[in-house]
């Protein structure tokens, strides 16, 4: 009776234990379609957080300008002790009003052995016309800064993008590559069993069995790359090597028609704006005009109110100064600063500034024209990536056929085993093209987003 309740305790404790840990357990089990994975590679990865990080500096640094139109307090002592009191030259008549001019000046020291004061000062900035421009510069500057993070954002999605498609294709490559080691390895079994009966020569069963062999090689080459692609895909996506993902998308669901079609809108609807290199662009061509005018404001008065209050005390002995009365003193007043003649340079320095303008500009033109080419490039490149899939697939069925027809005069006895391997190794082959194609047209499917503007909106 003592077991059996001993039992139950511990079944219970192990179901418990159990519970617990599946939250945890359930936290290991990691799933991604494409749009996940790079969704949480933006969330994640180092590239995209040091871009905002940069952002959260940029914003301090405006801040930081603000700042200046904010009243400027300071609050300042100084105790002095004269060891030397200085000594002053006073006029002989200063003392003696009968005193000749040329009688030497009489030597007065001026001052105390010590003295102190305390002051706090406040200055405000009324007028500064090249203050209010750096406001609006302020603005561009943090726009700029959030572009910087989507297009980290968007080259993250490339890489993620790329890497993804590589896993799914060597996956593919792998299952196919066991349907062929099947296939042969039934071949060679029954081959076997032909050379026992006498009616296939051992050389046939070498042979297959080498078919069998270099099948097996090249799947583990290709679990290899699989598990290596696994890797580059962790890694872009900010995921430590060691974490286990898994892809839900299908090389079967991607619709190849549909994916021409997409991409041909995409290029007659194509917005430059859609392009984050342009509108980064844009912004920098606002930030070096606004460096033109900021020049030019240079040239009016800077206005700025001042006031100071404070203490002031001098004593012989140290201790007075600590217990002797303090005076008070303050003042108020307002500086005006007019710019008249500096030699000229600011007027060279708005000569710079405007040729730094004009090659922002003829950049701006120069990247629309290279987004015309990419585009172009890129809808030419698809569409013979395509062709070339569609045939490499063709090609992989034909193959097919012709190393099932091969197979079938094999064992009626009216073929040859050469025939056989050759018809596999053609059909091998084949499959090889199509995987390569297929890669290739997967890549250039990522590149043709990327140039209409598509791949990564930050949505």
């Amino acid at each position: 009776m003592r077991l059996r309740n001993t039992r139950k305790i511990a079944a219970i404790w192990l179901l418990t234990l159990l519970s617990s840990l599946s939250p945890l357990l359930a936290q290991t089990r990691q799933e991604f379609s494409l749009n996940e994975a790079i969704k949480f590679a933006v969330d994640n990865n180092i590239n995209v957080r040091n871009t905002q990080l940069d952002a959260l500096s940029s914003e301090s640094r405006i801040q930081e300008l603000k700042g200046v139109a904010l009243p400027q307090i300071s609050v300042a002592g100084n105790l002095t002790d004269n060891v030397i009191v200085p000594t002053t030259f006073l006029p002989a008549k200063f003392f003696n009003q009968n005193a000749a001019d040329s009688d030497p000046p009489v030597p007065v020291k001026f001052g105390v052995n010590y003295a102190g004061s305390m002051n706090g000062n406040l200055n405000q900035l009324l007028f500064d016309a090249s203050y209010r421009l750096g406001l609006r510069a302020a603005e561009t500057y943090r726009q700029l800064a959030q572009k910087n993070i989507l297009a980290s954002k968007i080259t993250v999605a490339e890489q993620v993008a790329k890497a993804y498609y590589g896993v799914l294709v060597n996956e593919q490559q792998i299952k196919l590559l066991d349907l062929n080691i099947a296939r042969v390895d039934t071949l060679w079994r029954t081959t076997q069993q032909l050379n026992k009966e006498g009616f296939s020569e051992k050389i046939d069963v070498t042979r297959l069995e080498v078919q069998v062999n270099n099948l097996q090689a090249e799947r583990q080459n290709v679990k290899n790359l699989v598990e290596l692609s696994y890797y580059l895909l962790k890694f872009q996506m900010g995921l430590g090597i060691n974490d286990n993902i898994t892809l839900t998308e299908q090389i079967q669901d991607i619709d190849l028609d549909a994916v021409e079609r997409t991409n041909a809108q995409a290029a007659a609807e194509f917005d430059y704006t859609q392009r984050i290199e342009f509108s980064t662009l844009q912004s920098q061509i606002q930030l070096a005009d606004l460096d033109v005018q900021n020049i030019a404001k240079l040239y009016y008065p800077r206005l700025t109110a001042v006031a100071n209050y404070g203490y002031n005390t001098g004593r012989n002995k140290f201790g007075d100064v600590f217990t002797s009365p303090w005076f008070n003193l303050a003042t108020v007043g307002i500086n005006l600063n007019v710019p008249i003649f500096d030699g000229f340079q600011k007027k060279y320095q708005s000569q710079q500034k405007r040729f730094t303008l004009q090659k922002t500009q003829n950049n701006s033109q120069l990247l629309r024209n290279t987004i015309d080419l990419q585009i172009r490039q890129s809808t030419i490149t698809l569409g013979n990536s395509l062709q070339t899939l569609r045939t490499q697939k063709r090609n992989v069925g034909l193959a097919q056929e012709v190393a099932r027809v091969t197979k079938i005069k094999y064992q009626e006895g009216v073929g040859s085993n050469i025939e056989v391997l050759d018809a596999e190794n053609s059909f091998r082959q084949a499959q090889a093209n199509y995987f390569n194609s297929l890669y290739n047209f997967l890549q250039t499917k990522v590149d043709a987003d990327k140039a209409n503007g598509k791949l990564y909106t930050g949505q």
